[in-house]
């Protein structure tokens, strides 16, 4: 089986060995998974040989039935677990295999070798219990299993909408930082490198069509590309798919930008809000329930072509997202995106194509069965993709559980209301800022029902722990009601080099 026959998507270890020895110069294999945070790959590699000593072929493979094989390997660094309880297994998953199209070369003068590597995606799994409690992949995959159970739906879609920055970096790969000096504070700021606006002009629109090139060789497939409105930002949208695939997908398409950037020696970035004054990234997310190949949202009788389980779906939405906003919105730095003016959403509200309301329904082809759709616009691109998918899905999903009153549409531009109008309109606001929203988190029996006790209560103290670090590198500063926009020293140095 040559390369350019088979790049990703394989049936079990049996397959892959079949595939790996007509094609030599794939050497390890990259795991990949997440820890709590989720923001960027965690990864070991394991080499070819060691497929020789694992996972030997059984019956049970050749069926079908046994689709990865699992490596032990020392979890201490990744998960809130004792030193004495580290010892965990990585369970492979063959079919989320894909072939990185890219080659790594030695650097050794009279040793030139060149090699590729095959990312796999898989699950934690505890050596006595089972599914690890502190693996989010496993809680994404327990959400829609439940899904299923309850007969909602067989298949979850996801289609985000991937927003980042490039930045001008140094020679070791960092964004290069300036400082602006502002009512006598000195600020620092990542130094842009266009001027583009939305859908006009910018550079480096090469980067965008080259990460896309990269993970179309892997088998995944876009819909669009463009400049966003700030300079230097950008967005790439991917063509939807089934949740737990996407969650892989997002983990990968970050890893595989900032690579692309990096070679054109710029920084690619996903903090959401790295710059004070402009627009913010966005990861808003489109999702959709299908059911026997059937849409669940759509209804051709209604006069919105929505159906009532999606309005109910959307009132899920608009009732837990309060609750759920500490892991949408992860970082201290995310909740200065959720801003009014900078076209963010800061309340919670529904509508129809309207693009201030946090909840829409995209207007492209509302008479496609298929393209009936629910997008919710306060999700960062920051975030630990497999918890925030499974909040989400679990959040609508008990709106039609508990048959919740469909929500009235908000036909108006919200930003331009005052608070007495809002309120008539019984428009709630997101919360204002991460602190806020981990005690709506921690009293969520939603949230400890996807979550899990022991997931949510090391969450709740690595977060509170991040929010105590940023008041308290603030000084004096810290009750300045203007800090709630403004980018602080500590989110450049410690958010930005790794989001």
């Amino acid at each position: 089986m040559e390369l350019s026959d088979k790049r990703f998507g394989f049936s079990g270890l049996r397959e892959v060995k079949e595939m790996l020895r007509g094609n030599p110069d794939v050497r390890f294999i990259r795991f990949i998974t997440a820890d709590m945070n989720g923001e960027r790959p965690c990864n070991f590699t394991i080499p070819i040989s060691e497929l020789s000593r694992t996972g030997e072929d059984t019956g049970a493979e050749s069926s079908g039935e046994e689709r990865g094989t699992e490596k032990g390997f020392d979890a201490s660094s990744l998960y809130p677990e004792r030193i004495n309880e580290s010892d965990k297994n990585a369970h492979l998953d063959y079919s989320t295999a894909r072939i990185l199209p890219w080659r790594y070369g030695t650097r050794i003068q009279g040793f030139e070798r060149s090699w590729r590597e095959m990312v796999v995606f898989g699950d934690i799994m505890d050596p006595i219990n089972g599914p690890y409690k502190f693996d989010s992949r496993m809680i994404l995959k327990r959400v829609l299993g439940k899904v299923r159970e309850l007969g909602i739906a067989d298949t979850v879609y996801i289609g985000p909408e991937m927003e980042f920055f490039l930045f001008d970096s140094d020679e070791s790969g960092f964004p290069i930082i300036e400082e602006i000096s502002l009512d006598d504070s000195t600020y620092l700021r990542p130094r842009t490198v266009d001027f583009g606006a939305y859908f006009k002009g910018g550079l480096y629109g090469e980067v965008r069509k080259e990460a896309q090139m990269v993970m179309e060789e892997m088998g995944y497939a876009f819909e669009y590309d463009h400049h966003e409105v700030s300079n230097s930002q950008h967005e790439i949208d991917v063509h939807y798919m089934p949740a737990l695939e996407m969650a892989d997908f997002v983990m990968l398409f970050r890893y595989v930008v900032k690579k692309v950037a990096s070679a054109r020696g710029l920084f690619a970035s996903f903090m959401p809000k790295p710059i004070a004054g402009v627009n913010g990234s966005g990861m808003h997310t489109h999702q959709s329930l299908f059911k026997d190949g059937m849409n669940v949202f759509y209804d051709s009788k209604s006069k919105d072509h929505l159906s009532m389980e999606c309005k109910r779906y959307i009132a899920g939405l608009m009732k837990y997202v309060p609750e759920i906003a500490a892991v949408l919105n992860p970082w201290v730095n995310s909740f200065k995106r959720l801003v009014p003016g900078f076209e963010a959403p800061a309340y919670i509200c529904f509508d129809l194509q309207n693009r201030s309301s946090l909840i829409r329904i995209p207007g492209y082809d509302l008479d496609n069965p298929n393209a009936v759709r629910v997008e919710l616009r306060n999700p960062d691109p920051s975030c630990n993709p497999y918890l925030s998918f499974a909040l989400q899905i679990a959040a609508g999903v008990q709106g039609i559980v508990e048959s919740l009153e469909p929500p009235l549409m908000t036909e108006v531009n919200v930003f331009e209301l005052s608070d007495a109008e809002k309120d008539d309109l019984g428009i709630r606001r997101l919360p204002p800022d991460l602190s806020s929203a981990l005690d709506l988190l921690e009293g969520s029996a939603l949230a400890r029902d996807v979550m899990g006790e022991e997931f949510l209560s090391h969450y709740l103290k690595a977060k509170r722990s991040h929010v105590d670090s940023y008041l308290g590198s603030l000084g004096h500063r810290a009750r300045d009601e203007s800090m709630r926009i403004r980018i602080s020293r500590f989110e450049i140095e410690n958010l930005l080099p790794v989001l």
